[in-house]
């Protein structure tokens, strides 16, 4: 579905909505945990604007889709692939879902290890070098990582066996440790030297490298590369101000925030 005919289907949506039921005053935000730096400030930004309260849920996409599959309150899901929030919208449960920003995996590299891009996959091939990655199916970002060592095996006859095998699903799991407060936990992880190379988003990678300088970030290269796609949906029976806020992630302003954050957003102009 394009943005601009979601943003049509939201309007014609509040236009019912407030005939419908007074404002609510507080939005209820799903987001991917990659997005908190980012939907935070955007939030900040609605409140400001709006005197509306977002209340936020970070954290994985699978395992946020779960929760409103078995009936948690939400109203937008912001989710880190399109696949968790079209599978809400396929039941019925949520909008068609638009692409609203991009993002794209890098590896986090602890400062003992040399590698560059040109030998990143020969590296992590390494029986010595521990690779992190996070949670497939409850997080995208390990789906994602798990389909760079998918396109390894081109590189590398039996890569992709030996990576899915010595994987650490280190983070986005339902059983996964937290980071203290206060933490990036990609950061926190490397600090506590639980893995030698980390695939992540290159937005998590530039906040991890912020706590701790002595990390280095190597861009996956070209054979490798798998970008990741954000959609973002609104549940059916949200309230006006859900509406609202979901134009508002999709505003100029909104977009800028993401592209400030390291996202790629499809509707920000220079």
């Amino acid at each position: 579905m394009s943005r601009h005919a979601l943003a049509v289907a939201i309007v014609g949506a509040i236009s019912l909505a407030a005939f419908q039921a007074m404002a609510e005053t507080t939005v209820k935000l799903h987001a991917a945990s990659s997005l908190k730096a980012a939907m935070s400030e955007i939030a900040d930004a609605y409140e400001a604007r709006t005197e509306i309260r977002v209340e936020r849920n970070f954290g994985p996409s699978g395992l946020l889709r779960e929760r409103i599959e078995r009936g948690e309150a939400a109203e937008v899901f912001a989710s880190a692939n399109m696949t968790h929030p079209t599978t809400l919208a396929s039941t019925g449960k949520a909008l068609p879902v638009v692409l609203f920003a991009r993002n794209r995996l890098c590896a986090l590299v602890q400062p003992k290890i040399k590698v560059n891009s040109s030998t990143l996959l020969e590296t992590i091939l390494r029986d010595d070098i521990r690779v992190g990655t996070s949670t497939p199916k409850d997080d995208p970002s390990g789906d994602y990582a798990f389909e760079l060592f998918d396109k390894a095996e081109a590189m590398s006859p039996g890569a992709t066996a030996r990576l899915k095998a010595k994987a650490l699903k280190l983070t986005g799991g339902r059983d996964s440790e937290a980071a203290p407060e206060g933490r990036n936990k990609y950061g926190w992880i490397m600090e506590n030297k639980r893995a030698d190379i980390f695939l992540t988003y290159c937005t998590n990678a530039l906040l991890a490298k912020r706590e701790v300088s002595t990390l280095s970030i190597v861009q996956v290269p070209e054979p490798l590369a798998v970008g990741a796609d954000y959609g973002l949906t609104v549940m059916n029976g949200a309230s006006p101000d859900a509406f609202a806020l979901a134009l508002h992630i999709l505003s100029p302003k909104g977009q800028a925030i993401l592209v400030y954050h390291g996202f790629d957003a499809p509707g920000f102009t220079h």
